[in-house]
């Protein structure tokens, strides 16, 4: 299978699927060479060639490169995915890196695009019942790998459509929604569609959904809220945050965060997270130090000013027990014009578990470190 791969209505290039190596191949288009917009300036710079990357970890990269990659549903919108390939009679396995990118279509964060499109079609901006896509989380993700229901009731045919519309592009592991929102009216509807007069693109991540959790513990009720008071406090440590909100509903506090790949008239900003601009694995805990990063922010040009925001962050991370910091939890944004820029902090919440595998220190290290009770930080 060929997928052309787009960004802002112009063909970047082509990916294909090289069943030998089992991995994916991709070669800009010609004219967009000339174009001179580094849209992966680290792994793969303009250029005529094949781009094949079979050493990246399959687990992570999917064979792709990083920077489509980045593109795949995560934990939660791929459980959503295979509960509509169990519809259609066809196993995960089935489904290649090629045809998930396809099924993104238009939908994707940030600005790629894959053609053809095989994804649910929008619809027109009719509500979106929350408590309905709530509950069907929750099933989904406690069946994922057995649910085949019924589903002919018409009410809950309608709710897997619209969170299969709503919830399998967005990224990370966590159960959300792309939206768009009416903050005079409280009306949200779906993201995915051509925004009317007085709504916003938001991220909604659900709260009370049963089985909702990255690697580790499940997320109890009330997590949005959590998440809501540690982005207040990010932004009054001087750190940039997207607007947040909480939407109420039923008992239940959603996490509402203004998306920061679409600008405030909807035209869409490439993005890249630091595992792929760089490729990184996120998998791989403690591999990967703020040194690192913050070279790169200086190779991508960005300025002290950049730098001083990343180390705030840094150090409120540590401050504040946000011991999840991988590499896919920072993003870089590149408008039309080529010009890369660091995206608001996200996912900015306590997350510590000190029996765990994977929060019990940082995803990330400060100078060699991945905990407070490391040598190097009792070193005065």
């Amino acid at each position: 299978m060929l997928a052309e791969v787009r960004v802002w209505g112009r063909t970047i290039g082509a990916v294909s699927w090289d069943r030998a190596r089992d991995c994916a191949l991709f070669e800009y288009d010609a004219a967009f060479v000339s174009s001179g917009i580094e849209v992966a300036p680290l792994t793969m710079p303009l250029g005529a060639g094949v781009f094949r990357f079979p050493e990246l970890d399959r687990s992570t990269f999917h064979g792709l490169p990083g920077l489509l990659a980045d593109s795949l549903p995560d934990a939660f919108g791929t459980a959503m995915i295979d509960a509509w390939l169990a519809r259609q009679g066809r196993t995960s396995a089935s489904f290649t890196p090629i045809e998930r990118l396809c099924y993104t279509g238009t939908r994707g964060m940030g600005a790629l695009e894959f053609a053809p499109a095989t994804g649910p079609r929008p619809t027109q901006g009719t509500p979106l019942a929350i408590d309905a896509l709530v509950h069907l989380a929750s099933e989904i993700l406690a069946h994922r790998d057995t649910l085949h229901g019924d589903f002919s009731d018409t009410a809950r045919d309608r709710a897997l459509r619209n969170i299969l519309r709503v919830g399998t592009s967005a990224g990370g592991a966590r159960a959300k929604a792309v939206i768009a929102w009416n903050p005079s009216t409280h009306e949200v509807r779906s993201g995915q569609i051509t925004l009317g007069d007085g709504f916003e693109h938001w991220l909604l991540k659900f709260d009370g959904v049963s089985g909702n959790k990255d690697r580790e513990l499940d997320d109890p009720q009330g997590y949005g809220a959590i998440e809501f008071a540690y982005a207040n406090m990010a932004r009054a440590a001087g750190i940039t945050m997207s607007e947040c909100r909480l939407l109420e509903e039923n008992g239940r506090r959603h996490f509402m965060t203004r998306r920061f790949d679409r600008t405030a008239d909807g035209h869409k900003l490439h993005m890249q997270t630091l595992g792929a601009i760089a490729h990184y694995d996120f998998r791989l805990a403690g591999a990967y130090g703020y040194e690192q990063l913050l070279q790169l922010i200086r190779r991508l040009g960005l300025g002290m000013a950049t730098v001083e925001e990343q180390f705030r962050r840094m150090v409120f991370n540590v401050v504040a027990r946000n011991q999840d910091d991988h590499v896919k939890n920072i993003t870089f944004l590149m408008d039309k014009s080529g010009r890369w820029s660091l995206a608001p902090a996200y996912d900015v919440i306590y997350r510590y578990n000190p029996t765990g595998e994977w929060t019990s220190v940082h995803q990330m290290t400060v100078n060699g470190a991945r905990s407070r009770s490391s040598p190097r930080c009792r070193r005065r």
